[in-house]
């Protein structure tokens, strides 16, 4: 089908949708074929082209054989039976004899899947750059045009190529050409069957030879309709019972009966039932048509077997996304604290009902998930805090810090969803304010709190200031970059973990069962120092009277200073296979359980169970393989005493007495960076968790979060216990183990997301369970490591759904008619929704380097660069892009608003005055079965043809 468009000051005929078996359709901004779906018709548009069959020309076996001649014979047709103006003749001849551009172009930037399919006869990745590169040199050079038109036209074939693979042999094909133009004044309607089918040049994408022609042209002002009333006799002649009708049909009548029985069969869906924009998929297995030739066979006919596939139909596609726009909580009151008054004035309310909307037992499946979360990373980093700060600060310290700081967070914050932990970029800095402490002689500890205070008095001022308005700058493009970057390290450092398994237990390769006899391992005298033993020197012990060395065990034969003489004296049992299937098990089973709540088996009651439980189950089952097993893999190892890590340290950090004074005031430098750090860290991850999609009904506080954070930073630093800021992976896996859905109340009906259970019990019970793993050692000592890098890999992996950035890389894979059916892919070309990812991905890239090198103290200064890189866009991506793939600058929206105030109003005016003057009652007569039936439009009806 193609429609009538204006191409700068001259009309062409521009391919919009084409029809194999299903409908495709040439998407509005996107540049590309839509994928396959059901075409879904208005059933005014079916009525309407009934009436054009009635009313226009009908010309049944004309012998044509171009498409000048059968224009001519049209028009002439139309002439002598009085429908058409003679001087209407060359008007009317000239559009339909307007060139025809097809959907063939293809992007500059291709998906990988793309570059990969040019081989043979399939289509060139460059073949379509290049056939338009050379019809410019066509149009340019002077000479030499018989060589280029041969390269065109075997270019052009090979573009075509691909497409005719999936055409059958002996296909004839139905153009439909509608429009709308300004000298007419009623609809000029053609149906034409060809006696013979004919090849009429460009006027078909492929060189399918032409059969049947469909033209609608009419007055401006209705082209929607015009396009559904093409998009339904384009549905008809790919309907089998119909195009057997258009075959065989002798004269108009015939074609009106054929429409009338493709009516009988047409299945209504109510408008208040169905989303009309619904692109329904294929179905898996396509109904024949013998069954509606069949009048005892109506009721066993089956509904499609389709899913959702995106907005379409018959309707306007989807709107212009909402504006980015935070609410009220960013708004910039210009008074003292103003921000944090109302952040404590909208969460008041809802204080007991964040107590006892926790009471559920899904709350307990969150607890326990985010509980272990908590516990591996509160190890993780306490372990390498003691590496770098010479145990200064410890495992102990990060529980107690972990627990203490959480727990005051979850129950005063603005936020309670958020958990706190602690950071790479927090490391970083704590290792090299470490290492300037000890060569230049201060005390680390001390140097330590005053940057704390000075951090705590700068977050304080930037809540009094409402400094948190500069979040409203933060679009898609910075949120998206640093969860990403975050979720990676996640990835990356449990798959780092695992991997250190095989360092540390090698897996041995060596071993040949043939050879079993010939392994041995025998302790003999030796005088020089054992390799096993825990010294340099030789140590002398009195041996026992006629002692054998061939009997001692291997502890025995060190501390006698014997040697070990074998080749199976280094052997190390398999551990890194069974650490190996304790990490992706539990993984993989936990995804698997996580999505059984979809599946088909047990209660819905049951499946949810399951599902809320699915992290717990996974490591249960695999603790439990590990003690049937019974192999000594790395377990979990927790402080069994409540003192600090390095013996020469108490629980209070003095703030005087160690260092010059300038110290004091010189720390306020670091400090800025950590406050940076912070800041940035915060208020992005609370950005996150606040985001709409994930409907929370009572608010967020950021300037109470980033009060609180500033509070704990100072308690911190004087009890020499790690800073704490909002952990963006482990937040949203909290969210996620909190999500409600609506329970089925019909079969078949699919539950629907009906927000988050926002409570603080949940995350008050974390942090209390953190603080008394301490005295839990006992138990937690039989969690196999391995298992808990399972959890860490989820939690990295999980956080990445529903990221579209994430989902726009793997566009790079994919070719285009397997993409999924996403808005923006609709509205933006493919080559910009590429170009924008790969700027991303270049951003993502410089942070994770950056924070790899020494250069992580810079990691927030870089954060903020984001937020200028994102402004730099606003050059290279129109806004209708950016509003797409990403959000709106406030500045811009305001912009446009003041801009489009004034039409709007205009348009609100329009539509008032066409709801008053639509409600007219149309009069239609079935043919059929002589019955005269009236309706009452509220809408504005398409047009009625006379």
């Amino acid at each position: 089908m193609d429609t009538l468009q204006q191409d700068g000051d001259e009309l062409e005929w521009k391919e919009s949708a084409r029809w194999v078996k299903f409908e495709e359709k040439v998407e509005d901004g996107g540049e590309r074929w839509s994928k396959p779906h059901v075409s879904t018709l208005s059933l005014h548009s079916l009525f309407e082209l009934r009436t054009c069959l009635q009313t226009g020309t009908v010309v049944l076996d004309l012998e044509g054989y171009s498409l000048p001649q059968i224009v001519d014979e049209i028009i002439e047709r139309q002439i002598d039976e009085g429908m058409l103006s003679p001087d209407l003749r060359e008007k009317i001849s000239f559009v339909l004899l307007r060139k025809h551009r097809h959907q063939t172009k293809k992007p500059i930037h291709r998906s990988l899947a793309d570059m990969g399919k040019a081989s043979g006869g399939a289509r060139s990745p460059g073949a379509a750059a290049a056939f338009n590169r050379s019809t410019e040199d066509l149009r340019m050079k002077s000479g030499g045009y018989g060589r280029l038109r041969e390269s065109l036209s075997h270019r052009l074939s090979r573009l075509r190529n691909k497409f005719m693979k999936k055409i059958p042999r002996d296909a004839e094909a139905s153009n439909v050409l509608v429009g709308e133009v300004d000298f007419l004044d009623k609809p000029f309607v053609a149906f034409v069957r060809l006696a013979q089918a004919t090849t009429l040049g460009g006027l078909t994408e492929v060189p399918v030879p032409t059969r049947f022609l469909f033209i609608l042209l009419g007055p401006t002002g209705k082209a929607k309709s015009y396009n559904q009333i093409g998009r339904a006799i384009a549905t008809l002649m790919v309907d089998d019972l119909f195009s057997d009708v258009a075959y065989k049909a002798r004269d108009r009548e015939d074609l009106i009966a054929g429409i009338d029985e493709f009516l009988d069969e047409v299945i209504v869906l109510p408008p208040g039932e169905w989303d009309p924009k619904i692109r329904i998929e294929p179905p898996k297995k396509v109904p024949t048509a013998d069954k509606r030739k069949s009048v005892y066979s109506l009721n066993e006919l089956g509904q499609p077997n389709g899913t959702a596939g995106g907005s379409g139909g018959h309707a306007e596609d989807e709107e212009m996304p909402v504006a980015h726009e935070l609410g009220e909580e960013l708004a910039h009151t210009g008074r003292f604290c103003g921000g944090l008054f109302l952040d404590i004035k909208r969460k008041l309310p809802w204080f007991p009902s964040d107590f006892y909307e926790g009471f559920h037992i899904q709350s307990i499946s969150a607890v326990l998930f985010i509980y272990l979360g908590c516990i591996t990373n509160a190890i993780t980093f306490g372990g390498l805090l003691g590496d770098a700060t010479d145990n200064y600060q410890g495992v102990m310290e990060s529980f107690l810090g972990t627990a203490l700081s959480g727990t005051v967070f979850c129950m005063f914050s603005g936020q309670p969803l958020i958990i706190l932990s602690s950071t790479g970029p927090i490391l970083i800095f704590e290792k090299l304010l470490f290492e300037f402490s000890k060569n230049n002689g201060i005390d680390y500890m001390e140097l330590r709190l005053w940057i704390g205070i000075h951090s705590c008095i700068q977050c304080f001022l930037l809540v009094a200031t409402d400094a948190s308005y500069i979040i409203k700058y933060m679009t898609r493009f910075t949120e998206e970059g640093f969860s990403s970057l975050i979720s990676f390290i996640f990835i990356s450092d449990a798959i780092k973990k695992m991997m250190g398994s095989f360092k540390y237990y090698p897996i041995n390769t060596d071993f040949k069962p043939d050879y079993v006899t010939a392994y041995k391992c025998e302790c003999l005298p030796c005088l020089s120092p054992s390799p096993y033993s825990s010294t340099s020197k030789t140590v002398s012990y009195s041996l026992p009277p006629y002692l054998d060395w061939s009997q001692l065990s291997k502890k025995e034969c060190v501390k006698y200073g014997g040697s070990l003489v074998g080749n199976t004296c280094k052997y190390v049992p398999d551990l890194a296979l069974m650490s190996f299937i304790l990490f992706f098990g539990t993984y993989s089973m936990t995804v698997s359980l996580k999505k059984f709540k979809f599946s088909r088996y047990f209660p819905t009651k049951l499946r949810k169970l399951i599902s809320d439980f699915s992290i717990f189950m996974a490591i249960m089952t695999f603790v439990g393989l590990d003690r049937l097993i019974g192999l000594k893999t790395p377990k979990l190892i927790v402080p069994t005493e409540f003192k600090p890590t390095r013996p020469d340290r108490g629980w209070i950090v003095l703030p005087f007495g160690k260092n010059p004074w300038w110290v004091y005031l010189a720390s306020f430098v670091p400090a800025l960076l950590v406050t940076i750090l912070i800041f940035m860290d915060q208020q992005i991850s609370a950005v996150i968790v606040n985001r709409k999609e994930n409907k929370l009904r009572k608010g967020c506080g950021y300037h109470l979060d980033l009060f609180w954070v500033g509070v704990l930073m100072a308690v911190c630093s004087f009890l020499g216990l790690p800073w704490y800021v909002a952990a963006t992976v482990i937040s949203i896996a909290h969210i996620d183990s909190l999500k409600m859905e609506s329970e089925s109340s019909a079969p078949g009906e699919q539950p629907q997301f009906l927000g988050v259970r926002e409570q603080r019990l949940t995350g008050i019970l974390v942090f209390v369970l953190t603080g008394v793993s301490i005295f839990l050692a006992p138990i937690l000592q039989f969690i196999p490591m391995p298992v808990l890098y399972g959890v860490f890999l989820y939690m990295g992996v999980a956080s990445l759904s529903g990221i579209q950035f994430w989902e726009r890389i793997k566009l790079y894979m994919m070719p285009s008619k397997y993409q999924p059916d996403f808005p923006f892919l609709r509205h933006v070309p493919l080559r910009r929704v590429h170009l924008f990812t790969l700027v991303q991905i270049i951003c993502l890239t410089v942070l994770w380097v950056l924070k790899s090198t020494v250069l992580a103290i810079l990691f927030p200064v870089m954060i903020l660069g984001l937020l200028v890189v994102r402004k730099m866009l606003d050059m290279v991506f129109s806004q209708h892009d950016l509003a797409w793939i990403d959000d709106i600058l406030p500045g811009k929206d305001k912009k446009d608003k003041k801009k489009k105030g004034d039409k709007d109003d205009t348009k609100k005016k329009d539509k008032k005055k066409g709801r008053a003057d639509d409600s007219k009652d149309k009069i239609y007569t079935d043919p059929k079965h002589g019955r005269t039936h009236t309706h009452t439009h509220t809408r504005a009806p398409d047009f009625v043809l006379k």
